[in-house]
């Protein structure tokens, strides 16, 4: 934690007489008086309990202490310049663009609250959206067609290069329509599933691995009428109209099971579950725009983990 005595003029006081070697220079320089400036630098020595100057008639020196707080207190003031002036540029810019990339997932979950936060606080930022596989939009983004990808965390050899952050956690789901057959069973025997249409994710899919090593963990090495598909809209549909099993995301399908229209399998998958986040480029220094965004998905992730 900061010292709460430490304010900004003795900051800018201690950064100014650093950089002229003189306290009359910097009194002129901050329109103050020498007695002021000495004063300020005074208290700001007493909150560190060390001397950073050494005063002669020559002028000032740094001590030793000096030239360690003048290390950090520049770069703190440089850093906070720079934050005041990109939000000043985040506010007047009116030609501002920001491409995300969106796991389907995501884009149900949290995305749509985020992205109200975020155009109720931004100002005229174009933002578009695109939703595919997590290795389409990682491609995407290592070549710079993306800003930011939202989605589950990438095996460790396509993350050469990219930095994720945490927001959630997400499992998969075993999705029926109501007055499936399976729910009449109360079962929750991965093994009946031979016995009906599975909508499958494709090898493109994140997901892929968690549901091939569950169903295997279960015994379950053949599906012989699955349906490999990444479509949503297909998958809800078809779901809704026959006796099929849909392996899904959870999040795509949270707000069909939340009105009823789907019904969840009471399958334990907590293999499946994996880390949903924020996925950017190392190298490269993020916008005003970006900050912001990344801010709204947050509080949109907070604000879901809180109605959970």
């Amino acid at each position: 934690m900061i010292d709460p005595r430490v304010k900004y003029r003795h900051v800018q006081c201690f950064l100014e007489v650093a950089r002229r070697r003189s306290l009359v220079k910097a009194a002129d320089a901050l329109s103050i008086t020498q007695p002021a400036v000495s004063k300020t630098l005074k208290e700001l020595e007493e909150i560190l309990e060390v001397r950073l100057f050494e005063r002669s008639r020559k002028g000032v020196v740094l001590t030793q202490f000096g030239e360690v707080f003048l290390h950090y207190a520049g770069a703190s003031l440089a850093a906070l310049k720079q934050g005041l002036d990109s939000v000043a540029q985040a506010r007047m810019s009116g030609d501002s663009y920001l491409n995300v990339g969106v796991l389907p997932s995501v884009a149900a979950r949290i995305v749509p609250g985020a992205v109200q936060m975020f155009q109720r606080d931004s100002h005229e930022t174009t933002l578009t959206l695109i939703t595919g596989p997590n290795t389409f939009l990682l491609s995407r983004l290592r070549v710079g067609e993306l800003d930011l990808v939202v989605g589950r965390l990438a095996d460790p050899e396509q993350m050469a290069g990219l930095s994720f952050a945490h927001l959630y956690s997400e499992s998969v789901s075993f999705v029926v329509r109501r007055g499936h057959p399976l729910l009449q069973e109360n079962s929750n025997d991965l093994g009946r599933l031979v016995d009906f249409p599975v909508l499958y994710p494709t090898k493109e899919a994140i997901i892929r691995p968690y549901v091939e090593r569950l169903l295997i963990t279960h015994g379950v090495t053949r599906l012989p009428k699955r349906i490999e598909t990444i479509s949503n809209s297909f998958g809800r549909t078809y779901t809704l109209d026959t006796d099929a099993v849909w392996i899904i995301s959870s999040g795509v399908v949270s707000r069909d099971i939340a009105a009823g229209e789907l019904v969840e399998l009471p399958l334990e998958t907590s293999e499946t579950t994996g880390p949903v986040g924020l996925t950017t480029r190392a190298d490269a220094a993020p916008t005003p725009a970006l900050l912001m965004f990344q801010s709204a998905l947050r509080s949109a992730a907070d604000q879901m983990s809180v109605s959970l």
